[in-house]
């Protein structure tokens, strides 16, 4: 299936959204790749969190990781600082999660500073027959009003 790639820079305490939502809901995704690169390699410390979540995030992001979070559907945590001159990195996708709304990113600098970070997610499109459809729609619904 074709692969829809998104890219953005999030700024600390940001949510962002990415619109996938289509009228009959027979699109799918899956998260394929999940990446971030510091705003300023090189530069000052950082300590960022990113999430990716299938409902709406209201609020400032957090930086804690809860896996048991049914609408978590990615969660990245990069430390970067002056004494280090490649980035720690540590990426968790769920990728068996086929969902057919939006997405939403949130980011958390956790080092003391307030820099933005870059993000990269590859998705996956998947054409959903109508009980996956349905599926799909009902679990966001459910996940909304939880």
């Amino acid at each position: 299936m074709p692969i829809k790639s998104f890219r953005g820079l999030i700024a600390d305490a940001a949510i962002d959204s990415i619109s996938l939502h289509t009228n009959d809901g027979s699109t799918g995704y899956r998260i394929k790749k999940f990446e971030l690169m510091p705003y300023e390699p090189g530069g000052s410390s950082q300590e960022s969190v990113v999430k990716i979540y299938t409902i709406p995030q209201t609020g400032t992001p957090t930086a804690t990781m809860n896996f048991s979070d049914n609408t978590l559907l990615g969660a990245a945590f990069m430390a970067l600082s002056d004494s280090h001159v490649y980035p720690v990195k540590d990426i968790v996708i769920f990728d068996n999660v086929t969902f057919n709304q939006d997405i939403y990113i949130t980011h958390q600098n956790t080092g003391g500073t307030t820099t933005a970070i870059n993000y990269y997610i590859e998705l996956e499109m998947v054409k959903l027959d109508l009980n996956e459809n349905t599926v799909a729609t009902l679990k966001d619904i459910r996940n909304i009003t939880s």
